[in-house]
Formats: structure tokens, C-alpha cells, sequence
């Protein structure tokens, strides 16, 4: 059955929702037949993919080809498109449009913004405009080069703005929201003030979701972050099979 964002919101409190990363039909489709409730078409496709840094070099246009790939894959899961850097916070009739390109051009079922109580006003006008909007709080990497990769709610001062920030995407009409690399007591707690599902990654267990990049889980990626425990070697066993093939070809009268 196809995952709808209703569908997605009304399993807070059923059973935890299982959400992952994808930016091509491949891993679109690897995700879906996997089991995952929500793809999200991630900015982290810069560093996963594109051989970028950071985030911060992703363009709407790199993320209308890719989300549009994903779609591509016809999966049951919901499908949403991260809102590139800084476009959150540009006057709304662009934030509009930015956002109505993802879902018209890119085929996304919705859209996915890093921030938190400043952004309120605007993911109210969104989904005010018929945008489904998933939030994002904790670290935000697009903002890496004025906060870095830091932990979050670390102390009662850091927990109070979060706290705020999330109540704030919440009652704005975010379906969801991802708690990002926050203090795992923390984040637990933010959940069960939340009426809508949390996505945590790097949070610890007390989210209502998980998210992963796809590259990571499958091991795809060399060094991934500490919190992911690969369920697979496919980069090492890719990377063999090469190897195997290549001494075929260059070793003459072996039977290819």
C-alpha cells in the first residue's frame, strides 16, 4: 500500500517507521523492497554521491534530477525532497516556488526543512499552500560552516531552544520531524511532547523513526558515521568482483 503522509504520521505510537536515503531508481528501489515506509531524496547526495564536502554546494536543480529519478522507480514509500541550502529563508513567494518545483518538475510528495522556530511562519504558509513539510532540527548540516558538526542537547540551555524549535515546526503543520545527532535522553523526550512522529538519526532509539543514508547501511561508504552499524560490505565486495573480472580479461585463454 502506498505511504501517504497521513499514513506516515498516524504511526506514532503503532510501531517505529523505518526511513531511508535514496537518490537514483537503484537505491530508490533497493529501499522500497526493503521495507521503507519514507525515501527521502537527501542534499546528502553532495557528500554520498557527487563527491562534495558538505550540503551547502547542492542546487534545486540537482535536487529535482535526482528526486525525479527516485520517483522514477514508482516506490510505495512516501517520497520527499530535502529544500536545498538557504532557500528556507528567502522571501516566501521564492521559498513557494522553490518548493513547488521539487513536487511539479522532481515528482516529490513533499518537502523536507532544516530549522526551527524562525522558519515557523513560513512551513505555515507551506502547508497552508497544500506542501506537506517534513521539519528538521538538532544538526543541521547545511549550516556547517557557521556551527560545525557538533552534538546537540548537551545541556539545559541547548535542550530549551530545541524543545522550542520542535514545538514550533510542529505546531505549524510539519507531519514529522528529524531529531539530528541529539542527546539520546534528549531526543526521547521530545518525542513524547511531539504529536507527530520523530525521525531520529544519530538520536538513539527513543524516536519514533530511524533514518539512514542507504550508502551507509549497505557499506557503500568508507568511513560512515559512528552511530551506523553496516548491515552490508557492498563497496569491498564490489571492488573484489572487479578485481576477479579484471584479472580475467587480462590474463589470456582464461575462460571469461
Amino acid at each position: 500500500m502506498k505511504s501517504t503522509t497521513r499514513s506516515i504520521r498516524a504511526l506514532k505510537g503503532t510501531r517505529p517507521i523505518v526511513c531511508l536515503t535514496a537518490y537514483d531508481a537503484v537505491t530508490a528501489r533497493i529501499a522500497d523492497q526493503g521495507g521503507a515506509d519514507l525515501i527521502l531524496v537527501g542534499d546528502s547526495l553532495g557528500n554520498t554521491v557527487l563527491g562534495m564536502e558538505d550540503t551547502v554546494g547542492v542546487t534545486l536543480e540537482m535536487m529535482v534530477h535526482h528526486t525525479a529519478a527516485v520517483v522514477r522507480a514508482k516506490p510505495s514509500a512516501l517520497v520527499i525532497a530535502d529544500l536545498p541550502f538557504a532557500l528556507a529563508h528567502e522571501p516566501f513567494p521564492k521559498l513557494l516556488k522553490s518548493c513547488r518545483t521539487l513536487m511539479q518538475n522532481g515528482g516529490a510528495h513533499g518537502v523536507k526543512i532544516e530549522g526551527g522556530a524562525t522558519l515557523a511562519v513560513s512551513i505555515l504558509k507551506l502547508v497552508d499552500a497544500g506542501i506537506p513539510v517534513m521539519g528538521h532540527i538538532g544538526l543541521m548540516p547545511q549550516r556547517v560552516h557557521s556551527t560545525g558538526y557538533k552534538r546537540r542537547g548537551l545541556n539545559p540551555a541547548d535542550q530549551q531552544k530545541l524543545l522550542i524549535d520542535a514545538q514550533s515546526v510542529a505546531a505549524a503543520g510539519a507531519f514529522s520531524i528529524v531529531i539530528e545527532c541529539v542527546d539520546e535522553k534528549f531526543s526521547q523526550q521530545l518525542t513524547e511532547s511531539l504529536e507527530i512522529p520523530t525521525i531520529g538519526i544519530g538520536s538513539g532509539k527513543g524516536c519514533d523513526g530511524q533514518i539512514l543514508v542507504i550508502h551507509d547501511l549497505l557499506g557503500l561508504t568508507s568511513n560512515p558515521p559512528p552511530f551506523v552499524k553496516p548491515e552490508a560490505q557492498l563497496h569491498r565486495d564490489a571492488v573484489a568482483a572487479v578485481q576477479r573480472w579484471a584479472k580475467k580479461v587480462r590474463k589470456p585463454g582464461l575462460k571469461k
